[in-house]
């Protein structure tokens, strides 16, 4: 029992032990703060965490978010943790088919090649030269609002003169991204491996006039200043078990098993209750940080909750004894897995899907990407599954909202599924399923995640992998200067949720401490 008879008072108590959790934790104990830290699971890291999903068998995959970008390096420095990423050589592969021959885009590996593959591709230098003028853009643009996420929030105008180009401003902030990606490239596929980017978790068409596809796509360049995808070493439990490690030493105290159920404020002082299999209890802080959904912050402190922003992704875990051959006679599995593997992803397929999803079937052919996380970094599996050849494969599908699940969430998640491995097949010299591992009850290694999945598992709001639609990184009425603020004086919203959440980012962590130790000084 974390909260002992004599220190039922913290200076501040953090409901939730995901990674932004846990970096305000690391951030206010490092500052000489108390603080109490109430997760309901009997483990940290939320939905960054590393799992051994298959029966019997040494791989430690992470088993919802798998990617770093949004991460400040700063906050690794800061909190002095014991936590690298990997960079991938190999940006993208598409593979298509061209003139009844299989053939694909490899982005990576050198200018060089990069060129001539685009050149092989499309017939010319165009689209590669178009593509060196857009994500020379966006790359200006990322090292110029990247620092931004961790300072207080800009005024819109701030933002617009930080990133001094009207070109830049319009094509990412003022126009629906679509626009943008038709006046640059011509080539099908080209445009639809840019679009990507706009549409991970968030269902939305390219011409979209709400702009969320704009938001999406923001966050996705700006990572690191470059814009780059690392993966993180050990997997994504890595990142929270050093935070834990970190909040610990500095003298928080973390508690699994506690489950808060009330946050009553009087802008002062707060009460937390919270409920374990032992017993209720309560708990008074001077701060009370939240880290869930602005959905379940209202319904602990009785507001009137927001509509949940539906989720719209199917995340696929699998192992496999190797990687499979592919179609196109000049691609190395190991390469083309390596980087990202978009599948069904041209412009107008994904135009296509998100229509039919839009009117209630599923995708005909799902939009996917995939990733080989064992071969950037193989620690994640024992040794002798690496002496043996096994790798991992990630899936993300797009444009499968949670509504489509509703009616038979296990049912269409089996049928979407299959037809999303049926995609991949198409490219490949054999099929997935003669390559999949077996655990040790002799059933595949392979594991799917619904947008329901998530509700049920990790109680985000419909799944969605944001808890809410993303904003801005700028200030909008009601925002507060950090982005982390709500109606009640000591109250913070340090999740996903918050202005400049979303992702494996601990903004939001570091936000809300800065929030509350400025407020003290």
């Amino acid at each position: 029992m974390p909260v002992h008879e004599g220190h039922e008072e913290y200076d501040a108590v953090i409901v939730g032990g995901g990674h932004n959790g846990l970096v305000a934790a690391a951030y206010l104990a490092r500052a000489g703060r108390s603080v109490l830290v109430l997760e309901r699971l009997d483990h940290t890291g939320g939905a960054a965490v590393s799992t051994r999903p298959f029966a019997g068998v040494d791989a430690r995959l992470s088993r919802y978010s798998y990617l770093v970008s949004l991460l400040p390096r700063k906050i690794v420095r800061e909190l002095e943790l014991d936590f690298r990423v990997r960079g991938r050589t190999v940006s993208s592969y598409t593979p298509v088919e061209r003139g009844g021959r299989p053939t694909g885009l490899l982005v990576g590996g050198g200018e060089g090649r990069t060129r001539e593959a685009f050149a092989r591709l499309t017939g010319s230098d165009r689209e590669y030269e178009a593509w060196q003028r857009f994500y020379g853009m966006t790359g200006q643009v990322a090292e110029r609002v990247f620092p931004t996420l961790t300072e207080p929030l800009p005024t819109r105008d701030e933002l617009r003169r930080r990133v001094d180009d009207e070109e830049a401003w319009r094509v990412l902030f003022e126009e629906p991204i679509g626009a943008a990606v038709e006046r640059y490239f011509a080539d099908d596929l080209v445009r639809g491996v840019v679009l990507t980017d706009a549409l991970i978790g968030t269902f939305a068409d390219a011409h979209d006039p709400s702009l969320r596809q704009n938001r999406c796509f923001v966050y996705h360049v700006i990572g690191g200043g470059t814009g780059a995808w690392d993966v993180p070493v050990g997997g994504m439990g890595a990142l929270t078990d050093a935070l834990a490690t970190a909040a610990r030493a500095a003298g928080a105290v973390i508690a699994t098993g506690h489950e808060v159920v009330g946050i009553e404020s009087d802008g002062r002082t707060a009460e937390v209750a919270f409920r374990t299999e032992d017993g209720d209890g309560t708990v008074i802080a001077r701060h009370v940080l939240v880290n869930a959904s602005p959905q379940e912050l209202a319904r602990l402190t009785g507001d009137t909750p927001p509509a949940p922003a539906e989720g719209a992704q199917l995340k696929v875990n699998m192992l496999l004894e190797r990687l499979p051959a592919l179609r196109d006679p000049g691609a190395d599995p190991r390469e083309a897995f390596s980087g990202t593997f978009h599948i069904a992803e041209g412009y107008e397929q994904l135009a296509t899907a998100h229509a039919q999803a839009a009117a209630g079937t599923l995708p005909t052919a799902p939009p996917s990407e995939i990733y080989c996380h064992s071969l950037t970094d193989p620690t994640i599996l024992g040794p002798d599954l690496v002496e043996r050849g096994y790798q991992t494969l990630t899936l993300f599908g797009l444009h499968t909202p949670a509504r489509l699940f509703e009616r038979d969430n296990d049912g269409v998640r089996e049928e979407l599924l299959k037809s999303t491995l049926a995609q991949l097949d198409a490219h490949l010299a054999e099929p997935l399923e003669d390559c999949l591992a077996r655990d040790e009850d002799g059933r595949p290694c392979i594991e799917a995640k619904t947008p329901l999945d998530l509700e049920r598992d990790l109680r985000l709001p419909g799944g969605n992998i944001f808890h809410r639609e993303l904003a801005w990184p700028y200030a909008q009425e009601g925002t507060g200067r950090w982005g982390v603020e709500t109606r009640h004086a000591n109250v913070l919203l340090c999740g996903a949720g918050a202005v400049r959440g979303g992702g494996v980012s601990g903004v939001p962590g570091h936000n809300a401490a800065m929030a509350v130790l400025e407020e003290e000084i």
